[in-house]
């Protein structure tokens, strides 16, 4: 677009036609914005007349239904009780992106491909503002890196944006080539996460951590988290995973469901045109739509279990008692200074990151209890489903600088080295396979 040689208006009609080639397989897009052509042309015209607000100027993106827009569109978390709901204003990151020119085409379903992740260090429907936070995914690290500039600052309507510590000039500072991992020291909590990866998935990951290592690189097995025994369930992803071993102060889950209450009664109360306004106003529509919406158990497939996540969040009436704050600083402690830190710290030998298998679900847990910044790299495919996985990159609290360098670095590695661990095209199995409507 710099050169004259596209236009704003014709990136979003490419795009358009991709999402009409492919969406039918992926039921990626909620909705289209209706007014991006329009839009798109606006920005093509200030371009036009010498004014272009950035590096983000007339580039596409999407939000998932989570991340409220002030349009023609919905924004509904994927619930039909909020159709027709209409927000008081933009979310913050839209606002952002926004200003700084890129196009909003529409809004995802709350699913996610094969991307580069950045989740920064803790706008959107709330599930817990202990733990929640808006990243990016995108096609690259470079792009991730113009979407998290373009997101990142201080949002007077949360708190938790205030301690931001934002680098003067933004991210793009920290982007590094392969030479870069030169020097670079990385731990591999085998333990605390790789041991629970496929065997499959350990080997493809562990050839791409070769070539890190033949780039100069220094790799230490077993640099486990302190209090791997104590935080991480060996059956997966377990969010209530203290109360399994008998401890509710201990699980992220007491905070997490009284959360839910309080932040999703704070968002509905702002929402205008719609009935939905309490979590009770929820559960019973979900009830009175019971077909559809599984408000009972053993009703619809998707929900076998009714609604239970909403019943403990009511049972809590949002009250933050002793046990809440016990199993709050619980969480923090074992994943932060006992969890984290502990593992870049490495009995005095501090590391420059962690290197984790992403698609194990305790990796993500943690960085989300703690609050901290991960980036996740496509790295290798499951062969039996064709689908992608990734390698994280994990780090303590305001690291984003050095995860977007080392994420860069090994991005670059990836394409140099010829390796075919990367992200790759889809490959579009069973494409004529179809849900049977239940």
């Amino acid at each position: 677009m710099a050169a004259g040689n596209l236009t704003s208006v014709q990136l979003a009609m490419c795009y358009v036609q991709r999402i009409l080639q492919t969406d039918e397989y992926t039921s990626a897009i909620m909705e289209m914005n209706p007014d991006m052509f329009e839009i798109s042309a606006n920005l093509d015209l200030e371009r036009s007349q010498g004014h272009v607000r950035g590096p983000l100027h007339g580039i596409p993106f999407i939000v998932k239904d989570n991340i409220a827009t002030k349009d023609k569109m919905e924004t509904t978390a994927g619930a039909w009780m909020l159709l027709g709901s209409v927000v008081p204003r933009d979310a913050y990151v839209v606002a952002r992106l926004r200003e700084a020119g890129a196009l909003l085409m529409g809004h995802a379903t709350l699913k996610r491909n094969g991307l580069v992740g950045i989740k920064p260090t803790v706008g959107v429907i709330p599930e817990s503002h202990n733990q929640d936070t808006v990243g990016c995914l995108t096609r690259t690290v470079v792009d991730g890196v113009y979407c998290l500039d373009g997101i990142y600052g201080r949002d007077p309507r949360d708190n938790y944006t205030l301690v931001q510590e934002s680098p003067d000039n933004g991210y793009t500072q920290y982007l590094r080539n392969s030479s870069a991992l030169s020097g670079m020291s990385f731990g591999l909590p085998w333990l605390s996460f790789w041991q629970y990866a496929s065997l499959d998935m350990q080997s493809q990951l562990l050839e791409l951590i070769d070539i890190i290592t033949d780039a100069g690189a220094t790799v230490i097995n077993s640099t486990e988290l302190p209090s791997w025994q104590q935080s991480i369930s060996p059956d997966g992803w377990d969010w209530d995973y203290g109360t399994t071993r008998g401890s509710p102060n201990e699980s992220e889950y007491t905070y997490v469901k009284t959360d839910f209450y309080n932040d999703i009664t704070a968002y509905l109360a702002n929402l205008n045109n719609t009935s939905i306004r309490t979590l009770e106003n929820i559960m019973e529509y979900n009830v009175q739509n019971v077909g559809s919406e599984g408000g009972l158990p053993n009703v619809h497939p998707a929900f076998k279990s009714g609604q239970d996540g909403f019943n403990a969040s009511l049972q809590t009436r949002g009250i933050m008692d002793e046990t809440y704050w016990q199993a709050l600083n619980f969480c923090h402690r074992m994943t932060r200074e006992d969890g984290i830190d502990g593992a870049l710290f490495n009995n005095g030998s501090s590391l420059t990151a962690l290197l984790v298998p992403s698609d194990v679900g305790q990796t993500y847990q943690i960085a989300a209890q703690a609050g901290y910044p991960m980036i996740t790299l496509p790295a290798g495919i499951t062969p039996e489903t064709g689908m992608p996985f990734g390698l994280g990159i994990m780090g303590t609290a305001w690291s984003e600088g050095t995860l977007i360098s080392v994420a860069s670095a090994i991005e670059d590695l990836q394409f140099k080295s010829g390796t075919g661990l990367k992200r790759s095209l889809p490959r579009w199995l069973d494409y004529r396979a179809r849900n049977v409507p239940m």
